[in-house]
């Protein structure tokens, strides 16, 4: 019997992989930041149990949901070193590897929820295949990816247009791409963790923010927010991340079907989100808040122009890529 560990030098946390005849075994931390209800904390559950199926439980997934492992950076930091096998977060969230890699959630980019899918699957998409090297001499690889929904603006306030932001703080998922987004709201971006977000909320320190409307309803924001802006600015797409070290201490067998398990799980979350959104809108209107669309005088053309505008101030380079994407059939 061969035994073989990754240790994280500064951590002293460890990936096990064991060697009995031709079978390898591994255990594998998988963290993120989610809540429970979500559509990304169903996705970890589900794809941890699939993997272990798929693999005659050679390897078993242990998820760490709602920031139990840290926040995003901290997660990010944690599967680069190998002291967090796997997790999965909005691609930006990478950009501090590798910068490009934000194109990928950038604002008004993907047609619709398949698109979103096609032009982020790791086998087919020309652009993530590209980017993806360059993440794996980082120490990271992209091996799947989530559907959560449109994201959606929230607010104490009704929101129309770009001006009704303007000179406000509006929480900005603490990454450069959310910032400029923000800004392209019209509002000030103000940099909250998701396990503040209700507080912040409370207190002020923010008037709105924009998420998904799993996340609004499943992290109860409904209690500190009265009003939700239609706005769909976000195909909400997650990458699925793994330790590069990690990743290829497994077997070709093991691999493929890890990455069959989270193709399967990922087209379950695009029908997932799209059956839940108007059962979700239902639901959040009998708890109370109001919902604002284009027959309510919403003009999302406006918020469309303002925000890319800025993404192509602050990300020149992105030109390129979301060509690229979009031409993803």
């Amino acid at each position: 019997m061969l035994h073989r560990t990754i240790i994280n030098a500064l951590t002293g946390a460890a990936v096990a992989f064991v060697m009995t005849g031709a079978a390898l075994s591994a255990e594998l931390r998988y963290a993120h930041v989610g809540a429970e209800g979500d559509i990304q904390t169903i996705y970890a559950a589900e794809a941890a149990k699939g993997i272990a199926a798929a693999t005659n439980n050679e390897v078993t997934v242990t998820v760490y949901p709602a920031s139990q492992l840290g926040g995003v950076a901290e997660m990010v930091d944690g599967v680069k070193m190998g002291s967090i096998s796997m997790g999965h977060h909005d691609f930006a969230s990478l950009a501090r590897l590798v910068p490009e890699v934000a194109v990928f959630n950038a604002p008004f980019i993907y047609r619709d929820g398949a698109h979103a899918l096609a032009a982020t699957d790791p086998a087919t998409s020309p652009a993530l295949q590209a980017l993806n090297e360059k993440l794996v001499a980082q120490g990271v690889r992209i091996i799947g990816r989530i559907y959560r929904g449109d994201r959606q603006i929230s607010s104490n306030f009704p929101v129309k247009t770009p001006a009704d932001l303007a000179g406000k703080p509006f929480r900005a998922v603490p990454l450069e791409l959310w910032v400029s987004m923000v800004k392209g709201f019209g509002a000030i971006p103000t940099p909250v963790e998701v396990a503040e977000l209700p507080t912040a909320l409370m207190t002020g320190v923010v008037v709105g923010q924009e998420n998904p409307l799993t996340m609004i309803a499943s992290n109860n924001l409904n209690e500190v927010q009265s009003h939700i802006s239609m706005t769909g600015h976000m195909r909400a797409v997650l990458a699925v991340f793994v330790n590069e070290e990690v990743w290829q201490g497994l077997t070709e067998a093991q691999r493929a079907s890890i990455t069959k398990v989270l193709d399967d799980e990922a087209k379950k979350s695009l029908q997932m989100a799209q059956d839940g959104e108007a059962k979700l809108v239902e639901e959040l209107k009998g708890r109370g808040m109001t919902i604002i669309t284009e027959a309510d005088g919403l003009d999302i053309a406006a918020f469309r122009d303002g925000v890319n505008k800025q993404i192509a101030q602050d990300f020149p380079n992105f030109t390129p890529l979301i060509e690229q994407i979009q031409a993803v059939k």
